[in-house]
């Protein structure tokens, strides 16, 4: 039962990370927002990586491609593209487009490992795009004929189609780092990246922007909670029941999402809300399900 605890604490972190994204998205800029939260995280980590530095070092120089592709996506990509997004759409919409991430899940298995799907799946995935282009068009499908919809939609679906990326390109992780090495070097790699962009945007490392203190409390939360515990969380839980069971919590993330929105930022569900989400959630059900019994 610990387990199943822990992973629903997992995925209520990350819905907050969600949430107090776009409650300071007026505050500070996604690249810095971004930056700094895996800056600090990097601190946090710093220790480990010197007392492991020689491991990680022999393994970074064998691996460096795939590390630097994972940190990037993982790290660097994710969050700034949700960031970016969060700016402009309200975290409850942003919540259920990510949704979707299971079917891109699919569909990038599909291109990259030539994994099978069938006509129900492939159903599924079509249902599913349905109910985020419903969800894009804020329900006003007229919107679709005046492309009048919300650019921060489109970036989180950027940040779906990079997290989807990630996660199937995991098949690649060096076996030689264990799940805090591997952490812990794509943090590095990732924070190094977000910093070449952090700077050539022309920020400079400074720390005023602390001084704000719904930043402050907002950028410690995000860094302790859906950067570290939810980590440390996930793997400690996958491990003991599976990624099967496991990958299943993460769709409790649109529940604990709305309603932290509801409750930081005053947001309500809205009817297409609920529309989107009955087909989102209908095409994942027909594709993960029917996967599953596949194999």
């Amino acid at each position: 039962m610990k387990y199943y605890i822990l992973l629903v604490l997992c995925v209520l972190f990350w819905s907050g990370n969600f949430v107090f994204g776009r409650l300071i998205s007026n505050d500070i800029s996604p690249i810095e927002l971004s930056f700094y939260r895996w800056f600090f995280v990097l601190l946090i980590l710093l220790p480990f990586i010197l007392i492991h530095y020689r491991n990680l070092l022999i393994v970074l120089k064998k691996e460096y491609v795939i590390l630097f592709v994972l940190g990037g996506l993982g790290i660097a990509g994710f969050n700034t593209f949700l960031y970016y997004g969060l700016q402009t759409t309200t975290a409850t919409n942003a919540l259920l487009i990510n949704s979707s991430t299971p079917i891109f899940i699919i569909i990038f298995s599909v291109i990259i490992f030539k994994s099978s799907i069938n006509k129900l799946q492939l159903f599924g995935v079509f249902l599913s795009t349905i109910g985020v282009i419903y969800l894009i068009l804020k329900g006003e499908l007229n919107h679709i004929l005046d492309l009048h919809f919300t650019v921060g939609d489109l970036w989180i679906i950027a940040a779906c189609i990079d997290w989807a990326l990630y996660s199937v390109l995991l098949k690649y992780k060096p076996k030689e780092l264990n799940s805090l090495e591997f952490f812990s070097i794509t943090t590095l790699i990732g924070t190094f990246i977000l910093y070449l962009v952090f700077i050539y945007q022309g920020y400079s490392l400074e720390f005023s922007f602390l001084e704000n203190k719904e930043v402050l409390y907002s950028l410690a939360y995000i860094v302790i909670f859906p950067s570290i515990l939810s980590f440390y969380f996930w793997n400690k839980a996958t491990i003991e029941i599976g990624a099967n069971k496991a990958g299943q919590f993460a769709h409790l993330m649109p529940i604990f999402g709305a309603i932290l929105a509801y409750i930081f930022l005053k947001e309500k569900v809205q009817g297409y809300h609920l529309i989107g989400t009955i087909f989102i959630a209908l095409g994942i059900y027909l594709s993960i399900f029917f996967k599953r019994n596949e194999n």
